[in-house]
């Protein structure tokens, strides 16, 4: 999706810029966006329609697929290389509506021998806590030949 696919009245908020996919998946239930500040590993979404449960509220498969990606992000930016998701948790601590922009705010704390342990708060208009996430990674192994 592209930017000028969103309603008009969507401002994206400063220091974010759409983020160029690494899939299909991302592309398809977009758009997210990343922070532009060096070192910054955020990523935002705006609570579209589509991302909603029949309540009006982030479905929690879109919320998981969300903090999935901006965990990713950070273990990417830690390893230098690709990864797999091991175990991803996410406690819901408040409910987020239609129209909502929400942040991932990444942390790495430990990587060891390619398994990196990260968490990201999910967080409404940047500051209010909404949910999350704990994750494992591990860092994808070449294929033998």
């Amino acid at each position: 999706m592209r930017r000028d696919e969103l309603p008009d009245h969507f401002t994206i908020p400063d220091g974010f810029t759409l983020a160029r996919s690494r899939g299909k998946f991302t592309n398809h239930n977009g758009p997210v966006f990343t922070a532009t500040a060096p070192g910054d590993l955020r990523s935002g979404l705006f609570v579209l329609d589509r991302h909603c449960n029949s309540m009006g509220i982030l479905h929690g498969g879109m919320a998981s697929a969300f903090a999935d990606r901006a965990l990713a992000v950070a273990v990417w930016d830690a390893l230098g290389a690709p990864s797999v998701t091991l175990k991803l948790t996410l406690h819901f601590l408040e409910s987020v509506r239609l129209h909502s922009w929400v942040e991932a705010w990444p942390t790495v704390h430990a990587a060891d021998q390619g398994v990196v342990q990260v968490s990201a708060e999910i967080r409404l208009d940047g500051q209010r806590l909404a949910a999350r996430a704990d994750a494992t990674f591990r860092q994808v192994r070449a294929g033998k030949k």
